[in-house]
């Protein structure tokens, strides 16, 4: 296996990913798509001290030319966007499949204007809504869970709040 985790985070990669989850998934590294923190030294050296685990910071464009080599690789990696939009152009868009992994794990998704909120630090959008029911559509469970311990639900208790039967 070469992805063992995959993940939505507006934080993306801090302590909580890293040593929380990394006990419940085999995690050798960690690999961030986003263009911005992959194009602001700043943003991507603080990502990368978040972890003492292999940490790469790609932009969206890097990934699509680096991810056969994840595939391949014989280290397991967390796959983290952060947001839902980004993680479905990369499963369903691209059809990017990583490995046996078919649940994606929605953690902190702030309160912003125009964001339905449905737990404590976790608010989507009608976009970002849609991504996660075509995320949905293409056969992935998604969970909504800061940690595992505080799951809240999967998609299919949230969707119908955003117009989907």
């Amino acid at each position: 296996m070469s992805v063992s985790f995959l993940r939505i985070d507006d934080r993306m990669i801090h302590g909580q990913t890293v040593t929380r989850w990394s006990l419940e998934y085999p995690c050798d590294g960690l690999i961030a798509v986003n263009d911005k923190a992959a194009t602001t030294d700043a943003l991507k050296m603080a990502y990368k001290s978040a972890s003492t685990k292999k940490t790469f910071v790609w932009t969206y464009e890097a990934w699509k030319k680096k991810n056969q080599k994840v595939l391949d690789s014989k280290d397991n990696y967390f796959l983290i966007t952060k947001d839902p939009i980004q993680m479905k152009k990369i499963l369903v868009d691209d059809g990017f499949v990583p490995s046996d992994v078919k649940k994606v794990i929605v953690g902190p998704c702030n309160d912003r204007p125009g964001a339905v909120k449905l737990g404590n630090n976790q608010a989507i959008t009608q976009e970002e809504a849609e991504a996660l029911e075509a995320i949905s559509k293409a056969g992935y469970e998604i969970e909504f869970a800061l940690i595992k311990e505080a799951s809240i639900g999967t998609w299919d208790k949230f969707r119908g709040q955003f117009g989907f039967n």
